[in-house]
């Protein structure tokens, strides 16, 4: 099938977290014979950082947000296509872009991937005007990157057709244990841009830690955080790219995953850096969220942390070989139930599915 993908960035992790989930799904999708099309938008310096090359798997279009017959241009193109996707976050004209894509033909499965959805949903339940509400309803299929029962029960109670979620995942072959990198040294590292939703979290779970256990060192990594005030035993990396991603998650005792704080509420969203940490064979320390054990098991395969003081206990709990132990575990787990060509089977059977049922329309009357 042809897939015309509409997202913040493929090529590109600068201040954008899901870069590495759309690679890995639709990599995953390029592989069964799947003709990839992804448009993103020349928009936040991405362009200037980065990651990778185009990949031979997917057609990458880089437009001008002010070019609207360019932009013209590649939605007549998706018209054309079995599948069309609008991710959210996109960064620029999303109410646009959700508006032309939600009316392609119906022949086209139209489809809305939601990367962050307990923010989508809180956002649509403050606001009853949001024009979403309506624009969802025209939409084939939801799938979302987390969230769980509680996040699709409720886009389906918003008026979604079909929603399914999706979770993050590993590559084997991208995510792998590495030898440490001295840049990225120490008890404690944490990568994660700084966001308003996430920020009060990493106050508490990262940096409370490090000022109650000033003999340990800390990593933080991520965009944002340069005039952020800092405890003097936290190392300031700045923004990793994807290539460093093995070594950061290798040069510590530990690795902290902080969910943002509607992810925590919702449940069921690990982040994508808990399946690359565990892939490399980490030792992750994470906050609690509802539904962790679905996906790693407490105490074998990742440690918990209900607050900071807890991250600080943990850690003096910890030992490297019980580290090494829990990152072994950890890493055999996600390759037996969480990689990405799992997941892009998953999605396969999803879409094939959704065209089936577009194509060939069966009536079901009570």
């Amino acid at each position: 099938m042809r897939i015309a993908f509409w997202g913040s960035s493929l090529v590109s992790a600068y201040w954008n977290g899901a870069a590495t989930y759309y690679r890995g799904i639709l990599r995953a999708l390029a592989g069964t014979g799947n003709q990839i099309t992804f448009f993103e938008p020349d928009a936040y310096d991405r362009q200037k950082h980065r990651d990778i090359e185009d990949p031979e798997w997917a057609r990458v279009v880089v437009y001008k947000p002010g070019d609207f017959a360019e932009i013209e241009r590649h939605l007549t193109y998706s018209r054309q296509c079995d599948v069309a996707v609008k991710a959210s976050g996109v960064g620029v004209l999303d109410e646009l872009l959700e508006d032309r894509i939600s009316r392609m033909p119906e022949f086209c499965c139209k489809l809305f991937w939601d990367v962050d959805a307990p923010a989508t949903l809180e956002r649509l339940a403050s606001d009853p005007d949001d024009p979403f509400q309506t624009v969802l309803r025209r939409f084939d299929l939801v799938l979302t990157y987390g969230g769980g029962k509680r996040v699709t029960d409720e886009y389906i109670k918003r008026g979604a057709r079909e929603c399914i979620a999706i979770y993050n995942a590993f590559d084997p072959d991208v995510h792998y244990p590495v030898h440490s990198d001295p840049r990225f040294l120490c008890h404690l590292s944490f990568l994660g841009n700084r966001l308003p939703d996430r920020e009060s979290r990493v106050d508490e779970f990262f940096l409370r830690a490090a000022s109650l256990t000033p003999e340990r060192s800390f990593v933080l990594g991520g965009n944002g955080w340069h005039d952020k005030h800092l405890p003097s035993n936290v190392r300031y990396v700045g923004h990793v790219y994807t290539a460093d991603h093995n070594a950061f998650n290798c040069s510590a005792l530990a690795v902290l995953n902080i969910s943002r704080d509607s992810m925590a509420r919702y449940g069921f969203s690990p982040a994508t850096r808990v399946f690359e940490a565990a892939g490399a064979g980490a030792c992750i320390i994470t906050d609690e969220w509802i539904g962790v054990e679905a996906f790693l098991n407490p105490g074998d395969e990742i440690l918990l942390a209900k607050n900071g003081a807890d991250v600080v206990r943990t850690l003096n709990e910890l030992t490297p070989d019980r580290a090494m132990l829990i990152g072994e575990a950890a890493r055999k787990r996600v390759l037996q139930d969480h990689t990405y060509a799992q997941r892009g089977a998953m999605v396969q059977s999803i879409l094939t599915d959704a065209l089936a049922r577009i194509k060939s329309p069966v009536e079901i009357r009570a």
